[in-house]
């Protein structure tokens, strides 16, 4: 046990030090944050207005078009397709026809081309100044039917809700939520199989290329040289996952304090009492609405079984990407097709998963949640949804069984193959030295 731990500090040590490791660390979720937020900035400010002259043939629609971010319009005299950019315009629309359904009814001449928000904006003008046409002509207004899409919108989202009923327990059921959360986990998980996996693999195979198994295996069994590794490897994966969560808090902590609990306060206290003026905080309603919406989750399950498979799914495929290591010499092709049957499943998982979040109770989702192959990130996509206890036992237990199977049968393989220079090794070889009486 002593020499095990040995190498697992020594795995440990060696790659928490690495530079990659520290940046990776620090920097993914600070990353992920600027991509959000920057993003979101950036478009919010990126949309430049555009000028556009428009020519009414049609004799409706001058004067009608209304400025926006994306684009202004102008109603100069004697414009033409050859004038308008001498008139201070970018681009010039002409409406041949009252209409809309007419072939080249309205054309949109430019030098050059303006962008999909452009476009977006002036069909959205368009289609609004038609509708209020024909509205006038049946005897309603606009203000009036905006009121009644107001209304019918704010009736329903008031009067529909989901609640999930367990016994006595009833809780709303917040479907969104436990879609983001199913899809983070599971590719979290996915992304990590394959992440740390490979690293298992390629620190297996630069210790058996520059001969430095041959030396350790002269003190420790092969065994104790793989578990070390792939336990070594494992505490990097859990540091680096704890390190992110406490990351996350810490920066999640810092953008609320942007607006402070008294305006939150507030802003939930007027929405109780004075829907129409809470209008005026959307922003801070919105953070507030956000926050709950996020604690509602039952956290208390769904972040010790996250680690639970984030570290056995590990585990379990490991062993497997160390035992590929063991017989693979220097030629990375040779590395990929032996890496296909373990891969295959973990990609077949994503596949379930998605079938899973539209269906967490269905048979596939099930089955898919419990065969330890692809369970890591199957049970992870259906947990936010709701599991039966029984399930959840099945899969956790049939996991711990698996890992213990496919860390028994790697070792058989590594302990041959991590000392087998100069020869190309077959899955079928494979099998044989896995499956051999000792």
């Amino acid at each position: 046990m002593n020499k095990i731990w040995i190498i697992i500090k020594r795995e440990y040590i060696t790659r928490v030090r690495n530079k990659t490791f520290l940046l990776s660390t620090f920097l993914f979720p600070l990353l992920m944050f600027a991509l959000i937020f920057g993003g979101a900035f950036i478009g919010a400010n990126s949309t430049e207005q555009r000028k556009i002259a428009v020519d009414d043939q049609s004799g409706i629609y001058k004067n009608n078009f209304k400025d926006g971010s994306a684009v202004s319009f102008g109603y100069p005299d004697a414009v033409t397709k050859n004038n308008y950019q001498d008139k201070g315009y970018e681009g010039l629309l002409i409406v041949y026809s009252s209409t809309p359904q007419k072939a080249d009814s309205v054309r949109l001449y430019t030098e050059k081309q303006l962008g999909l928000a452009t476009d977006e904006a002036i069909k959205n003008q368009l289609q609004k100044i038609n509708e209020n046409r024909m509205l006038m002509e049946r005897g309603v207004t606009r203000s009036i039917l905006d009121s009644i899409k107001q209304q019918s919108e704010s009736a329903s989202s008031l009067n529909y809700r989901s609640y999930q009923v367990k016994g006595e327990e009833i809780k709303e059921d917040n479907k969104m939520l436990a879609l983001a959360i199913g899809y983070a986990s599971g590719f979290i998980i996915y992304i990590v199989l394959f992440i740390y996996g490979t690293a298992v693999m390629r620190g297996v195979m630069e210790e058996k290329t520059n001969r430095i198994a041959e030396v350790m295996v002269s003190s420790v069994k092969p065994f104790q040289l793989m578990l070390g590794k792939i336990i070594g490897i494992a505490a990097v994966g859990l540091t680096q996952l704890f390190l992110w969560i406490i990351l996350v808090f810490v920066l999640s902590s810092l953008s609320s304090l942007f607006i402070s609990p008294e305006v939150l306060e507030q802003a939930k206290q007027m929405n109780e009492s004075m829907p129409s003026m809470a209008q005026n905080n959307t922003m801070a309603l919105k953070i507030l609405e956000a926050k709950t919406t996020v604690l509602s989750a039952n956290w208390a399950l769904i972040i010790p079984c996250f680690i639970f498979f984030f570290l056995f799914g590990y585990l379990f495929y490991a062993s497997l990407f160390a035992a590929v290591g063991s017989v693979v010499n220097e030629d990375p092709q040779e590395a990929q097709s032996l890496m296909l049957p373990i891969t295959l499943p973990i990609v077949l998982g994503i596949f379930i998963m998605v079938n899973a979040i539209q269906n967490p109770s269905g048979s596939l989702a099930v089955w898919g949640s419990i065969i330890p192959f692809t369970s890591p990130i199957v049970m992870m996509a259906r947990i936010p949804f709701g599991v039966p206890w029984w399930q959840l036992a099945i899969s956790m237990g049939s996991l711990i069984l698996g890992f213990l199977f496919t860390t028994w049968l790697s070792a058989k393989i590594y302990r041959t193959g991590i000392l087998l220079y100069g020869k190309k090794v077959t899955l079928k070889e494979m099998a044989k030295w896995a499956f051999r009486k000792a």
